[in-house]
C-alpha cells in the first residue's frame, strides 16, 4: 500500500459518521503528523472533543491524555502528582508523569483558556521544545499532537499570547448547516467514540519518526515561496490600515517556519517531493487571530495565488519590463516623429455633421453620421436635414457624391451639392531609418538572451507544472474546486508569455525592416 492510498484510506475512516467535520478531521491528522498543535474555537456542542478522540484512532501504540481545564487546575492535574517516595527518601522534588501529559503522545486540552500562568509556562516548552522539566531534570516528551479547544478566544490583557502564537492551526467550528447531514446525524446511532480504524491503516510511531525525517527533504518551490512572500506583504500592509492593535493580523518568523512545515507535511503526505500551489491554500487556517479575519485570510491568500503564484516565480514582471525596455530603445533609434495636419468632419454630439454656412439653401442644417456614412456607399437615396434644435426639417433624395464631405440632394427638380463642415487636426506619422549596424547587432544579441529566456519560461510552463495541475483535485486536504484558482493563474502566465513573444517578434521586425520603408 502506498503512503497516500494509507492516508485516504485513514481519512476515510475517521470520518465516517462525521457530518461536515471531514476538513477539520483532515487538519488535525495533517497537524499531528507535522507535529503541530491546532486550536478549535466553537460553542459547546459541535463536535470538538469528537475529533479530538477520534483523530488517536489514527496512531497504533499511542498514548493519549485528555483534560477540561477550569479556573481552578492545578499542575498536579495535567503533569502528575509530586512523587512522595522521592521527595521524602531523596529529597527531590518530580512528579509521576507517566500516565499524564509528559507521557502522552496524543493529548487534548479542553477550555484551554482556562489554564493558570503556571500550566501555560510548562505547555509553552513541552509544545516549543518538546521537553518538559521535572523538578531538576528536562524530559523528552514524545509529544506527536496536542489538540486544543475553547468557546471563545484568549482572554485580552491575561497574557496567553505566546501559548495562543504556538498553536498552529486554527479552525472555527460551528454548527451543522445543510438540513440532510443535520438530520442524519440527530437520528444515527453510530458509535462515534469506539475505535472502527482498520489496522492497516493506523500510523505507527516507527512510521512516525522515519516520515518526520522525510518530510524535512521536501522541497519548497519557487512558486511556492513567492506566494509566502507576497502574502506577508499583503498582511503588512492590511495591518498598516488597521487603527486598533486587535484588528492587526499578527504572524512572527516562527510562525512562518511552522508554516513551512505544514506545507511540506501536506506535500509528503500526497506523495509529493515538492510543495505546489495547492498547499499554499493550507496558510488559510494558519494566519487568522480573530474569526473576523478568516475572510480577510483567504482573499489575501486566495489573490496571491491567483496574481502572483507562477508570474513571480518566473519573473513575469521583470520579463514585460525588459521588453517594453527593449521596445522603447528601438522606437527612439529608428522613428522619426513627423507632424501632418489634415482636414476631417467635425461630429455635433457625436451623432450629426453640420452642413456648411457658405449661403446654399440648405446651410446650417445638419444630417445624420448614419446617413451620411450609408451615402459615402451608395446605399441610401433619400436623405433626412435637421434643424439646430435636431428636428426634422426636409426629406430629399440623395445620391452618392465624388467630393470629399460633401453630398448631392435633389430638391425642385434641381441637385445642389452641399459641403459638410470640417475642421483642421494635427496627427502623428512616424518615418523609419535605418540603425547603425553595430547597434542593430547590438540588438540582435539581446533579441536572442530575451527570447531564449521566454522560450525557456514557456516550457516550463507548459511541460513541467502540467502534471501538478493534474494533482488539483486529488489534494488529500485541499478542496479541489480552489484548483481553479491555480489553473488560471498558470493560464494568464502563458498568455503573458505568448504576449511577450508577439511583441519581441514585432521589434525584432521593426529593426530589421528600418530604413526599407517609409
Amino acid at each position: 500500500m502506498s503512503r497516500r492510498e494509507k492516508i485516504t484510506g485513514l481519512v476515510d475512516q475517521l470520518c465516517q459518521d462525521l457530518y461536515e467535520r471531514e476538513e477539520v478531521m483532515k487538519l488535525a491528522l495533517l497537524s499531528a503528523v507535522a507535529g503541530e498543535s491546532i486550536f478549535l474555537l466553537g460553542p459547546p456542542g459541535v463536535g470538538k472533543s469528537l475529533v479530538a478522540r477520534r483523530l488517536k484512532f489514527a496512531f497504533s501504540g499511542a498514548h493519549s491524555f485528555e483534560y477540561l481545564m477550569t479556573r481552578f487546575s492545578t499542575p498536579e492535574e495535567v503533569f502528575g502528582p509530586v512523587s512522595i517516595k522521592k521527595l521524602k527518601e531523596e529529597d527531590r522534588y518530580e512528579r509521576q508523569t507517566e500516565k499524564y501529559m509528559p507521557g502522552a503522545n496524543m493529548v487534548f486540552l479542553d477550555e484551554i483558556w482556562k489554564a493558570s500562568s503556571s500550566i501555560q509556562n510548562a505547555l509553552l516548552t513541552i509544545i516549543n521544545e518538546k521537553v518538559y522539566r521535572n523538578g531538576e531534570q528536562e524530559i523528552a516528551v514524545d509529544l506527536k499532537s496536542l489538540i486544543t479547544a475553547s468557546n471563545e478566544l484568549p482572554p485580552e490583557g491575561e497574557n496567553f499570547g505566546p501559548l495562543y502564537d504556538r498553536l498552529l492551526v486554527r479552525y472555527h467550528m460551528e454548527g451543522i448547516k445543510d438540513q440532510r447531514n443535520f438530520l442524519q446525524m440527530i437520528t444515527s446511532s453510530s458509535p462515534v467514540y469506539r475505535d472502527e480504524v482498520a489496522q492497516e491503516y493506523k500510523i505507527s510511531r516507527e512510521e512516525l519518526t522515519a516520515w518526520s525525517k522525510q518530510i524535512d527533504g521536501v522541497e519548497i518551490a519557487e512558486e511556492v515561496l513567492s506566494v509566502i512572500q507576497v502574502v506577508r506583504e499583503k498582511i503588512e500592509r492590511y495591518n498598516e490600515k488597521q487603527e486598533h492593535a486587535r484588528l492587526k493580523i499578527k504572524v512572527y518568523d516562527r510562525r512562518w517556519k511552522k508554516v513551512i512545515r505544514l506545507l511540506r507535511t501536506s506535500a509528503f503526505l500526497n506523495e509529493r517531493d515538492k510543495v505546489d500551489l495547492m498547499d499554499c491554500f493550507l496558510m488559510i487556517h494558519t494566519l487568522w487571530n480573530q474569526p473576523e479575519q478568516l475572510k480577510v485570510v483567504q482573499e489575501i491568500v486566495g489573490e496571491s495565488i491567483r496574481k502572483h503564484g507562477y508570474s513571480v516565480s518566473i519573473g513575469l514582471s521583470m520579463l514585460k519590463k525588459e521588453v517594453s525596455d527593449f521596445e522603447a530603445e528601438v522606437e527612439r533609434e529608428v522613428k522619426i516623429k513627423h507632424k501632418l495636419s489634415e482636414e476631417v468632419l467635425r461630429p455635433i454630439e457625436e451623432e450629426y455633421y453640420a452642413l456648411r454656412k457658405n449661403g446654399e439653401q440648405f446651410a446650417g442644417k445638419y444630417i445624420m453620421v448614419k446617413d451620411y456614412n450609408k451615402l459615402k456607399l451608395d446605399e441610401l437615396d433619400v436623405v433626412n436635414l435637421y434643424d439646430e434644435d435636431f428636428k426634422l426639417v426636409n426629406r430629399l433624395g440623395a445620391e452618392k457624391t465624388q467630393e470629399q464631405f460633401g453630398v448631392r440632394v435633389k430638391h425642385n427638380s434641381m441637385v445642389h451639392p452641399i459641403k459638410l463642415e470640417t475642421y483642421k487636426k494635427d496627427r502623428v506619422e512616424y518615418l523609419l531609418k535605418e540603425p547603425h549596424p553595430l547597434v542593430k547587432q547590438f540588438w540582435e544579441e539581446r533579441y536572442e538572451k530575451i527570447e531564449q529566456y521566454l522560450l525557456a519560461q514557456k516550457r516550463k510552463m507548459q511541460e513541467e507544472h502540467p502534471s501538478e495541475l493534474r494533482e488539483t483535485k486529488r489534494n488529500l486536504f485541499v478542496d479541489e474546486q480552489l484548483g481553479a484558482i491555480v489553473k488560471a493563474n498558470h493560464q494568464e502566465v502563458l498568455d503573458s508569455l505568448e504576449a511577450l513573444s508577439l511583441r519581441l517578434e514585432k521589434v525584432k521586425h521593426l529593426y530589421e525592416n528600418a530604413g526599407t520603408r517609409s
